[in-house]
């Protein structure tokens, strides 16, 4: 950790834990956001001592009032500023003067409104650092810590929510707002609560350390809207993860960014940042989530019940329309139907009406009442090839709706295995909904969603205690791949000469073939004797990126006469589809056998840095998009992963009766990409489109770096 996140970190807890503060900027006009926050605070029964802080008012509800932070005679902990932006850094220079360490910014105006915002925020940053002070925001809606040690609203939210084991924090201060509403309404608590706002000083990342360590914090969840340090939110979450088992949910917003598809390179134009954002959270743990209501339903599942220790479950319905849609989304999300032992499937017959379905899913019928469904669910939940309950209710005339939720209740206190329910429908069902809520019961108004809470719990859980190390660095020559870099850089050059490209791959230890630069007819049929034929020829000029569009490539060469007709031929090709384009010659290189056509490629991204890209290549790449991505440096069960994850796996791992390629000869071209993609920083795009790939071994015979 570096010295600011260990700051940080030590002054957080003085913004979640203070014995005393100071809202500076407060008045007595209700609606306000500074008399808001000081009635809140007040409200909520805070622990501590208040100290209004207000250059116009002798008092505000009834308590005195002073004018400036400094005048305050005893010590202070946290400042909330509530001052127009225009003079925030005034009143923080304050409290530094003070001794104060920590602070929340409220106020808005500052980088969200343009340049001279920036400069204000700024400002604060410098005078922050200078007093080793730490502050929240500014552009937020406040901090709440429920913790009843504390019980702190400095926030200017409509209402304190209930306590729980949810930590939410949102870079949005109207989505707090919003989902502040949404839990209230389904009984969710939470820990902590903070809208870090422009983030100028504590971000993310300060605040999932801290929220690993925070013992009334059992899951993380994290709305943001930009990612600065990417791989800093990597390792954090790695960090959390690995060192708590806390699960952390992403809501990450800009999945449609414009202008994307504009990339001189496959892979610049299919790494788009949510792509890139995607994948970075997969490897780093972290779950993402589509909106706010799926973030919920993966929340409650991870927290309200036991983690599933395995994917078997049973379902129990009283109708069997719902039971057969919740097997179909079950089987969907990769879940397996329970096999009943004798013993549950002969009790199960004996205790249900001859009418029921006794096996899974178990169809209690239209009339079951309470005991029905506790015997049913009781006796899922103590066989042994049962790890979950899904319980389902349709609402019918004869339907003991509440009854029937507490019996679910007190039935889920007995086992050490996870209950899901869907009591479908709205009115009818409120109450029973109610009730399931107020006990930790996962409640679902879809069984679609019911299922894939499920299936993202049971995944969490085998993965949450897996330790993953990064791959260790391979034998390379990087120096003298920097030397050709460098140069290339010096000359003005954007675009690598592939000759050169394909020293840069060499020294890195990807399997490129023996290839020569041939500026005349002569010297291209002397480098094709030399290398031996078959061989392949292709235009090389800066200007012309696709080459094999306007003819200027020629494959499967085995005389020196068809040598000489194609070098002609791609010259004429090359001047008449590109007459401006700067032609340094021809480059003449071995032609491979076929084989399967894959693409490696690496972007590096302004938020993650190097990105590195594996699919099916060729055409393919450009028609089906079958690619993935994962941010370096890789960890050791990436490259497997990556592979695995294509649609077109079975492809190479052969499909019908096929021999499967050489899988591990990929792995290691991932693996020498990914350490070429973190340490030479002056490569901003490459393609290796394709490599071939046998049985035995692979080859690039196609390579295109961008600096």
């Amino acid at each position: 950790m570096t010295d600011r996140l260990l700051q940080n970190l030590e002054n957080l807890q003085k913004i979640f834990y203070p014995q005393s503060l100071a809202v500076i900027g407060a008045n007595k006009v209700k609606g306000t956001v500074p008399h808001d926050i000081l009635d809140n605070i007040l409200k909520a029964d805070f622990q501590g001592v208040v100290y209004p802080v207000s250059p116009r008012e002798t008092f505000i509800s009834s308590i005195k009032t002073y004018k400036y932070v400094v005048d305050i005679e005893d010590p202070v902990d946290l400042a909330i500023l509530v001052f127009p932006s225009s003079v925030c850094h005034m009143a923080l220079e304050q409290c530094g003067e003070k001794g104060i360490q920590a602070a929340i910014i409220i106020s808005a105006g500052f980088k969200e409104v343009g340049e001279n915002g920036l400069a204000r925020e700024r400002q604060l940053v410098e005078i922050a650092k200078r007093y080793g002070m730490s502050f929240i925001g500014p552009n937020c809606l406040g901090v709440i810590n429920t913790d009843p040690r504390c019980n702190l609203d400095a926030s200017f939210a409509r209402q304190m929510p209930e306590a729980g084991p949810i930590g939410f924090l949102s870079q949005s201060g109207a989505l707090c707002t919003a989902v502040l509403d949404y839990a209230q309404a389904k009984h969710i608590g939470f820990s902590k609560f903070v809208s870090f706002g422009n983030k100028a000083d504590i971000n993310e990342i300060d605040l999932l350390y801290y929220l690993r360590d925070d013992p009334q914090t059992e899951v993380i969840l994290i709305y943001l809207e930009e990612i600065t340090d990417g791989p800093a939110l990597i390792r954090a979450a790695r960090d959390v993860i690995e060192g708590s088992g806390k699960p952390i949910l992403a809501l990450k917003s800009g999945r449609t960014a414009e202008g994307a598809s504009a990339a001189a390179s496959h892979t610049g134009s299919l790494a788009g940042s949510d792509e890139i954002c995607e994948a970075a959270f997969k490897q780093a743990g972290i779950i993402r989530c589509a909106d706010i209501e799926e973030m919920f339903n993966n929340a409650i599942a991870l927290t309200y019940q036991p983690l599933p220790q395995n994917d078997r479950i049973a379902i129990i319905t009283n109708a069997g329309g719902p039971g057969v849609l919740t097997t179909d989304s079950a089987i969907h999300e990769g879940l397996r139907l329970a096999q009943f032992s004798p013993e549950t499937s002969a009790l199960l017959r004996k205790s249900l009406p001859k009418t029921a379905n006794t096996k899974n899913p178990v169809d209690v019928i239209g009339d079951a009442r309470a005991d029905r469904y506790n015997l049913a669910v009781s006796s899922a939940l103590k066989d042994e090839g049962v790890d979950g309950v899904l319980v389902i209710l349709t609402p019918q005339s004869m339907t003991d709706i509440d009854t029937i939720a507490r019996e679910v209740c007190q039935v889920s206190s007995q086992f050490d295995k996870p209950i899901y329910a869907s009591f479908m429908g709205e009115a009818d069902v409120a109450s029973g909904i109610d009730i399931l809520q107020r006990n930790r019961i996962p409640h679902y108004i879809l069984p679609e969603s019911m299922c894939r809470a499920f299936a993202v719990a049971y995944r969490f859980a085998q993965s949450r205690d897996r330790r993953r190390a990064p791959i260790a660095n391979l034998q390379v020559d990087s120096k003298k791949a920097t030397v050709i870099l460098e140069k290339a850089v010096a000359a003005g050059h954007k675009i690598l000469h592939e000759h050169e490209a394909v020293r840069v791959l060499e020294l890195y230890g990807l399997p490129t073939l023996p290839g020569a630069l041939a500026t005349s007819t002569p010297e291209a049929v002397a480098h094709a004797d030399r290398i031996g034929y078959p061989v392949v020829l292709k235009i090389m000029s800066d200007q012309i990126l696709h080459k094999y569009d306007i003819g200027g490539v020629h494959l499967n060469l085995h005389t020196d006469r068809e040598v000489e007709s194609a070098y002609g031929d791609i010259l004429t090709a090359a001047r008449t589809h590109a007459p401006e384009a700067d032609i340094h010659g021809v480059w003449v290189t071995r032609m491979v056998e076929p084989g399967q056509e894959v693409i490696l490629g690496l972007k590096r991204d302004r938020a993650f840095g190097p990105v590195v890209l594996f699919g099916l290549g060729g055409l393919y790449v450009e028609v089906f998009k079958d690619v993935v991505f994962r941010v370096a440096p890789l960890f050791e069960s990436d490259p497997e992963e990556m592979i695995r994850e294509i649609r077109s796996y079975p492809i190479l791992a052969g499909a019908r009766g096929r021999e499967s390629l050489d899988i591990v000869c990929i792995k290691e071209c991932i693996c020498r990409l990914a350490q070429l993609a973190t340490e030479q920083p002056l490569v901003q795009e490459l393609d290796i489109n394709p490599l071939i790939v046998h049985n035995q071994g692979c080859f690039v015979t196609d390579a295109k770096i961008l600096l």
